[in-house]
């Protein structure tokens, strides 16, 4: 009889385990892309006192970098070293920021959009999808949103949304402006470009590999995908391949000091002169990395489990406390 219970606790435990398991892989944009983990994620202690001393502080943007993560997290920093926790007033997972119009934009899971003027409080915008919402950018006096199911919404003020047709069903994860010309990326190597943010044509990346980011500086376009996986271009149209050595997911990149930079899986830093030729980098940590920026003379990393680095070149990594334990998707910077 002791035998028999034994075997009962036994399959009741693998049940629920599970039942966990496919919970946990139904809760995000794709399963590879938010594939974060098994690392520590309990929620964080917050001080009340240490948030009003640092509103009081912030009366407006001036240079600010910005991170978003899991849990409605919004931190920022005037330097890259010292962060401050923000209510976003949101539990979604958040998952990029755009600034234009003298207004913050972040988007994340379950259609969710937050806006803010100042970085400090932060205003829900109805979006019209529960589609999860990957990318946001800003060009041409709108703001473009992509997502789930080849989903993208644009607007002209952050606050009332329009649907636009994709002519995709397939999931975009990036998204960004260059050359008067709007760039969205996303599962299986699917790579659109637009003139406007209402048209979009499809563009041959030659490759099936997924896109996790797409960004736009000193004057390229690079698409950013799983299995060290970089395309190229000028004009949005025409992608070109990188060659990157290594074959680590990549999920973000920046442009700063001269120097391409690209980052990933189990703290993968890559750097490049022109975009086409990479060298491996040392970050110092295993951590996965999903974000970088560049700005006020360095770079900024943020990753797994609050994880931040910042560099003022690729070769030397500073660890900073991000004050959360809380996985952290993207930065981006106000200047």
């Amino acid at each position: 009889m002791k035998n028999i219970y034994i075997i009962i606790i036994s399959l009741f435990g693998l049940t629920l385990i599970s039942c966990a398991k496919i919970n946990s892989a139904m809760d995000d944009v794709n399963k590879k892309y938010d594939e974060f983990s098994k690392e520590s994620d309990e929620p964080e202690k917050t001080s009340a006192s240490t948030e009003k001393a640092s509103i009081e502080k912030v009366s407006s943007f001036g240079f600010l970098f910005v991170s978003v993560g899991e849990k409605g997290t919004i931190l920022t920093s005037p330097k890259g070293n010292k962060w401050t926790k923000r209510t976003s007033g949101s539990k979604s997972k958040l998952r990029a920021v755009a600034y234009g119009k003298d207004k913050l934009v972040v988007v994340g899971f379950s259609g969710t959009i937050l806006t803010s003027s100042d970085g400090i409080k932060w205003t829900k915008s109805k979006s019209g999808t529960k589609n999860n919402l990957g990318s946001v950018t800003y060009g041409k006096n709108i703001f473009v949103v992509v997502g789930n199911s080849g989903t993208i919404l644009t607007s002209s003020d952050g606050i009332k949304w329009n649907k636009r047709k994709s002519g995709t069903k397939q999931s975009l994860y990036g998204v960004a402006y260059g050359n008067n010309t709007f760039v969205t990326v996303g599962k299986k190597g699917t790579i659109y470009s637009s003139s406007d943010g209402k048209k979009w044509t499809r563009r041959k990346s030659r490759t099936s590999v997924e896109f996790n980011e797409v960004i736009y500086s000193n004057n390229t376009f690079l698409a950013i995908g799983f299995k060290g996986v970089i395309r190229t271009s000028l004009n949005g149209k025409k992608w070109t391949k990188s060659k990157t050595g290594t074959s680590k997911g990549l999920s973000g990149g920046t442009y700063g000091n001269n120097t391409f930079m690209a980052i990933g899986y189990k703290g993968a830093v890559l750097s490049s002169s022109d975009a086409k030729t990479w060298i491996k980098r040392k970050s110092g940590t295993k951590k996965n990395l999903r974000g970088i920026a560049y700005g006020n003379g360095q770079f900024v990393i943020v990753g797994n489990v609050g994880t931040i680095l910042t560099s003022p070149d690729p070769v030397t990594w500073t660890k900073r406390n991000s004050g959360t334990s809380r996985h952290l998707r993207r930065v981006f910077t106000i200047d």
